[in-house]
């Protein structure tokens, strides 16, 4: 069997563990240093992964956006930006969002049954869409990419596909950016949600890296696998 994708969960979140307010504006929890060193990041890979709901929130575009990047990219025999990728269980998305509209890189939607007609009739056109059965389960999601080439992917949001990822031990890496302010909205989206995670107190994951980084600084963790398996 074809061994699954590095996992690396991608975040910035304010000092009391906030990815986002409430607001209609997108809130900043970075800077332009960190900004660009997730775009090295990016480059570095070969799928990136979001929710439906940070599409639907955020509209990302997720490309690589350093020409430089994207040329070596290219020189690698590599699209000029990684694979994009996501999870839906609707089946209800735009095609217009930038996810689907911006670069030219292939696309995949991973959906369960019920939603796989709507979600071939909304963005088929230009998308692979991916029947993932009775629910998407995310190592069903893994294998699947790791027969599609991927052998690194960045999952960058949000907050339930972060929890779901690091609930199922799933996470090979997590590299988390807190901001120096704080959010104070317990409705506001959050890094994780509620779980049973096996990084616990008893199990404590491995702090690989510390860097500052402007006004943020950058924690790198290795979350420790579940010896139960």
């Amino acid at each position: 069997m074809t061994e699954r994708p590095y996992v690396l969960l991608s975040v910035a979140a304010s000092a009391d563990g906030y990815i986002d307010d409430n607001s209609d504006e997108r809130l900043l929890l970075s800077n332009d240093e960190d900004f660009d060193r997730v775009d090295q990041v990016r480059a570095g890979v070969d799928a990136i992964l979001v929710g439906a709901n940070t599409i639907r929130r955020d509209n990302p575009r997720l490309l690589v956006r350093a020409e430089e990047r994207r040329q070596e990219r290219i020189g690698r025999g590599e699209t000029e930006s990684p694979l994009k990728v996501t999870v839906s269980a609707s089946g209800d998305l735009d095609a217009e969002a930038k996810f689907f509209s911006a670069g030219e890189v292939d696309k995949i939607v991973y959906v369960p049954s019920a939603g796989a007609a709507k979600a071939t009739e909304a963005v088929g056109q230009v998308s692979t869409v991916v029947d993932a059965g009775p629910s998407v389960d995310l190592g069903f999601l893994l294998d699947d990419l790791a027969r599609r080439g991927v052998k690194r992917l960045m999952v960058e949001g949000g907050g339930t596909i972060h929890t779901q990822f690091l609930s199922a031990d799933l996470a090979d890496e997590i590299q988390l950016v807190v901001a120096p302010f704080f959010v104070g909205d317990s409705s506001a989206p959050r890094f994780v949600g509620d779980a049973v995670f096996p990084q616990s107190p008893s199990n404590r994951m491995d702090l690989a890296e510390v860097r500052q980084i402007g006004d943020v600084v950058l924690l790198r963790y290795l979350p420790k696998k579940s010896t139960d398996d």
